[in-house]
């Protein structure tokens, strides 16, 4: 897969998504990222890429033009083009599966007050990571790119990882446990060291549906 961000601030990017798995993946091939700035396609010496929004109100707006010529340079044929922005539907588990079945993936960043609407033609879809707001658009490209990065074949050392976590089957995960077996006077739960695979897997699921109802008991209502 490849993944090209849209953003005026590119060099956030490396420092993130070039460590651990993701920086591993594409050492190995299964994951290109490229970054293109809007500011290398302003009509003008300063490189302007906002200006003030009509009729007034706070804060610049990310121009139409910049916008446009930096994701057709990256776009190409079965493209998915995702605008990230606080009014779009939440990212999810289910919408980081679909992305990763893509081959490339263009990650358009807003910045200030957000860009201009007519700019939104180009784009496949709008993604919101929640109900609040940020600076800009490239922390949440960065969570879009990481949560689909690991779900590429080859990525997790282990093919079944990413089916055993949190959110996959409408639950979240299970707790986990590491050695010392008591650690301040608290036991690691006496199944998980029985070596009885059937005991172990029933016990997280129960364990999981427990910490479920506890934590997010709105997820029960899908998974049954």
């Amino acid at each position: 897969m490849r993944i090209d961000v849209v953003t005026l601030f590119p060099e956030m990017f490396e420092p993130v998504l070039g460590a651990s798995i993701t920086g591993r993946a594409r050492t190995r091939g299964l994951l290109e990222l490229g970054t293109v700035n809007p500011r290398d396609f302003a009509a003008d010496r300063h490189r302007t890429v906002d200006d003030r929004p009509f009729g007034g109100g706070a804060g610049m707006v990310l121009m139409a033009e910049p916008l446009h010529r930096a994701i057709k340079s990256v776009r190409r044929p079965g493209s998915r083009v995702v605008c990230l922005t606080p009014r779009g539907p939440r990212f999810d588990a289910a919408a980081a599966r679909r992305l990763a079945r893509e081959e490339h993936l263009v990650l358009v960043c807003g910045r200030y007050e957000g860009l201009d609407e007519r700019v939104l033609r180009l784009c496949d879809e709008e993604v919101s990571i929640g109900d609040f707001v940020l600076t800009g658009g490239e922390l949440p490209a960065m969570m879009v790119a990481d949560a689909v990065a690991r779900l590429i074949p080859g990525v997790l050392k282990k093919a079944d990882a990413a089916a055993c976590e949190s959110f996959e089957g409408g639950l979240l995960e299970h707790p986990h446990y590491t050695r010392p077996r008591v650690w301040r006077g608290r036991k690691v739960p006496e199944a998980l060291l029985s070596g009885d695979h059937e005991r172990i897997a029933e016990w997280r699921r129960c364990a999981a549906r427990r910490v479920t109802r506890r934590r997010r008991p709105d997820l029960l209502k899908t998974s049954t």
